[in-house]
């Protein structure tokens, strides 16, 4: 972290500014999420679940049914972490398995009816926890930071 800072303190031309500052903002992008989603996934675990399994279910609450093969790219994790963290919600029965009718090789996740009551209860309460970790910023500052980090994200 040190090099980081000589980088930056060393930068003289306006290339080397640029560079320093992109440097700095890769840092301290990646503290604040690290620091975010330290909070949030404690969050997640003191209601009983693994941040994947938290993360499957929301989807899940939010669309009821997806095909497996989705789920991963919703929630950025492998396919294989996919299968194990879906086959400990069933085994906890908040969620099934559904063969798609119309393919043979599709099948969907579906949340169980005490999925939904599960999540009824404990997603108000992340939202709540969300928000209070976000509570450094005021809803201009939110709708800014959501503009430059989807800016950011496209431009890669």
């Amino acid at each position: 972290m040190s090099e980081i800072k000589e980088t930056i303190n060393k930068a003289g031309s306006p290339a080397d500014q640029d560079e320093a500052a992109s440097l700095k903002l890769f840092v301290v992008l990646s503290k604040a999420y690290k620091s975010l989603m330290d909070h949030a996934v404690k969050d997640m675990k003191s209601h009983g679940l693994a941040s994947a399994e938290f993360m499957v279910l929301e989807v899940l609450y939010h669309r009821t049914r997806i095909p497996l093969q989705q789920i991963g790219e919703k929630i950025l994790v492998t396919s294989g972490s996919i299968t194990y963290n879906i086959d400990k919600l069933e085994s906890k029965g908040l969620l099934k398995r559904v063969p798609c009718s119309d393919d043979r090789r599709v099948t969907y996740a579906e949340i169980t009816e005490a999925g939904r009551a599960l999540f009824d209860e404990i997603f108000p309460q992340h939202v709540s926890s969300i928000h209070n970790l976000m509570g450094g910023l005021n809803n201009e500052e939110k709708d800014q930071a959501i503009a430059l980090l989807k800016k950011l994200g496209k431009g890669v």
